[in-house]
C-alpha cells in the first residue's frame, strides 16, 4: 500500500473517510446496481473495443461490481480503491467464485503502472472529487502513462449539461427501510456541486456532506487531451448514444495514440 511519496493519506475530505463509504454502501451499491452490472460491462467492453484476455484497470473499483464481472469474462483485471472495506468485500467475492482479480489499496492520484493496461475505466461518478483540479489532471496523466499504446480510458459521470436539465434541489428515496433525503446546491459558477445526505432509520439519523467538481463534455475532453490523449469522444450513455439533449450520463472514451 502506498500513497504520495513521503506522505500519509489525508482523512479530512469526505471521500477519504471509510465510515462514509461503509454507512452508505446499501444506498450506493444496492442489489439493483449489482443486477445492472452485466449489462453495463457488456456496453463498456463494446465502447472500448476490447476482447477477453485484455488487461483492464478498474480505477476506484469500490466493492468490485465491474472488476468481478470483467473477470468472469476472462479479462485480466486490476481494481484500485482507497476503501479497505470495499476491497475486502471484493476480494471475498472473487475468492468465493474462484476469480483471479488483483485488488490494490491506493490513492487514484498515486497509482501508476507504466504501459501495463489495454484499457482503464472510472465509472459511477468517481472522477472530480478533489478541490485542486491539478489532482484530476494528475489522475488522468497517471492513467495515460499506465495504458499501452492504443489503449483507451473510459470515464462515466454525471455531466454538467445533463445535471442542468434534470436538476432537483431536494429529493428523497427509501433504501432498506431507511429514508434517504438529499439536498443539492450548485456553486462556484457551475463548476462544483455540494450534496447534503441524511439517512433516517431505526429512530436515528445520520448526515454527511459530499461535494465534487462538475465537468461539461468540452471541459473533460480538454483536460484529457492536455494529458496526451487523442481521439476523445463523448457519449450520452454507456450504450454509446449521442451526448445531446437526451443524454443520461457523460461517458468519455479517450485513446492513447500509437507511436
Amino acid at each position: 500500500m502506498s500513497y504520495f511519496e513521503g506522505e500519509v493519506r489525508p482523512v479530512g475530505a469526505w471521500h477519504e473517510r471509510d465510515a462514509f463509504w461503509v454507512k452508505w454502501a446499501p444506498f450506493l451499491f444496492g442489489e439493483q446496481r449489482w443486477q445492472q452490472t452485466p449489462q453495463e460491462v457488456t456496453e463498456i467492453v463494446s465502447l472500448l473495443g476490447i476482447a477477453p484476455g485484455a488487461a483492464v484497470l478498474d480505477l476506484c473499483c469500490g466493492p468490485g461490481r465491474h472488476s468481478l464481472e470483467l473477470a468472469r469474462r476472462v479479462f485480466a483485471v486490476t481494481g484500485v480503491d482507497v476503501t479497505r472495506a470495499y476491497l475486502d468485500q471484493a476480494g471475498g467475492r472473487a475468492e468465493a467464485e474462484g476469480l483471479s482479480v488483483e485488488f490494490i489499496e491506493e490513492d487514484m492520484r498515486a497509482f501508476r503502472r507504466p504501459e501495463s493496461f489495454d484499457a482503464a475505466i472510472n465509472v459511477f461518478t468517481s472522477f472530480g472529487y478533489f478541490e485542486d483540479i491539478e489532482d484530476d489532471r494528475r489522475v488522468a496523466a497517471n492513467v495515460y502513462l499506465s495504458l499501452k499504446e492504443g489503449g483507451a480510458f473510459l470515464i462515466d459521470l454525471m455531466g454538467k449539461e445533463v445535471l442542468a436539465r434534470i436538476f432537483q434541489e431536494r429529493h428523497w428515496s427509501e433504501v432498506d427501510g431507511a429514508l434517504v433525503l438529499q439536498e443539492l446546491r450548485v456553486c462556484r459558477d457551475w463548476s462544483w456541486i455540494e450534496n447534503r445526505w441524511i439517512m433516517i432509520g431505526d429512530g436515528e439519523s445520520e448526515e454527511y456532506s459530499i461535494s465534487h467538481r462538475l465537468y461539461s463534455a468540452a471541459e473533460l475532453k480538454s483536460l484529457l487531451t492536455g494529458c496526451g490523449f487523442d481521439a476523445v469522444e463523448a457519449y450520452g450513455s454507456l450504450s454509446g448514444t449521442p451526448y445531446d439533449t437526451a443524454a443520461r450520463r457523460l461517458v468519455i472514451v479517450a485513446r492513447k495514440g500509437e507511436a
